[in-house]
């Protein structure tokens, strides 16, 4: 009697044992998966990293003309440069048009441009060219007036849109003859954007860009092209060749956005996962700012905008990692 009495009991205990592993067992992967999902929640709520952007400051000592406040970039970047500097900014971008006209603009505005804190990369923009292309780069402390830089999975590909144009080349040079005869192009085809003050990317630029953005693709970074001037949507200010330039873009497939400056009154638009965003000049109106702190994240641009520049969220949604997915699922 005693046996069969113990052989429940044994039975009794393998079961619940057997059971507490198990529950154990369902209760450790549930606390895994949840430590999991609450430590993703965390990093996807905290940057890789910061960076502040600015453009078309646009100063000069001259009288307000319509929209321009010339004076009162003073004051509105001493505003921007005490907020940008409560952050912990890796970098900040000045998007071109620091001046409006003569060489003085610059020696005024560059004092109060470099109390940014950290790194700062400077774009070139057509007003710039009030004084000579060399004297500007130099003045600026750039080592070229196109390049591109890395941060955390992110590369930064600086365009300048003014290398061929009628202001940026001296008369009679072999860029100037080449700006001239894009420009009679356009103006003969009646588009919006044959303008004067707008310009192009030359062929040596656009291959540089082309292999820029090559090695990109192979090193797995998300990409944001920066340029003076729009490409997209259609509009007076756009880049010359704007059109070359979006396809290069979309080509490269891991493309996220295209920023810009410019058109002061400030635009967006996306086409084929490419998101195009024309900052608000910081030049226009007497007393209102504009400026942006942009919180990069693995999957998104989070731009945090300032006075008359609007926030966004920009989704990296991109041609290339599309193919991806799809090759993922195809293969499936």
């Amino acid at each position: 009697m005693l046996i069969k009495l113990r052989k429940p009991v044994m039975a009794q205990k393998f079961m619940y044992t057997s059971a507490s592993v198990a529950l154990g067992l369902s209760l450790f992967a549930s606390t895994s998966v949840s430590a999991e999902r609450n430590e993703n929640e965390r990093t996807d709520k905290k940057p890789s990293f910061e960076f502040g952007l600015i453009t078309d400051i646009q100063y000069c000592d001259c009288d307000t003309a319509g929209v321009r406040y010339y004076r009162n970039s003073i004051s509105k970047l001493q505003e921007a440069t005490a907020e940008l500097n409560r952050h912990d900014l890796k970098f900040t971008v000045q998007m071109g048009d620091m001046i409006d006209r003569n060489l003085d603009s610059f020696h005024t505005i560059l004092p109060y441009f470099n109390k940014i804190e950290g790194r700062k990369y400077n774009v070139l923009g057509n007003h710039d060219f009030a004084v000579p292309t060399d004297q500007v780069v130099d003045i600026l402390g750039m080592k070229n007036q196109y390049y591109d830089f890395a941060e955390k999975g992110w590369r930064f590909v600086v365009l300048d849109t003014n290398d061929l144009s009628l202001y940026a080349n001296e008369p009679g040079s072999a860029k100037y003859q080449q700006a001239e005869k894009m420009y009679n192009q356009l103006k003969a085809s009646g588009a919006e954007n044959a303008q004067t003050w707008n310009g192009g990317a030359g062929s040596e630029q656009m291959t540089w860009l082309h292999n820029v953005l090559k090695k990109s693709v192979k090193k797995n970074e998300k990409v944001v092209v920066i340029g003076h001037h729009p490409v997209y949507p259609a509009n007076e200010h756009n880049a010359w060749n704007d059109a070359e330039i979006m396809r290069e873009l979309e080509s490269a497939g891991n493309v996220a956005a295209y920023f810009n400056g410019h058109n002061h009154a400030g635009n967006y638009s996306e086409k084929n996962g490419i998101k195009y965003v024309n900052f608000r000049g910081m030049l226009d109106t007497p007393d209102t700012n504009a400026y942006s702190v942009i919180k990069a994240f693995k999957d998104r641009l989070e731009i945090d905008g300032f006075g008359r520049e609007p926030d966004r969220t920009i989704k990296v949604n991109t041609i290339h990692e599309h193919d991806q997915e799809q090759n993922e699922n195809d293969e499936h």
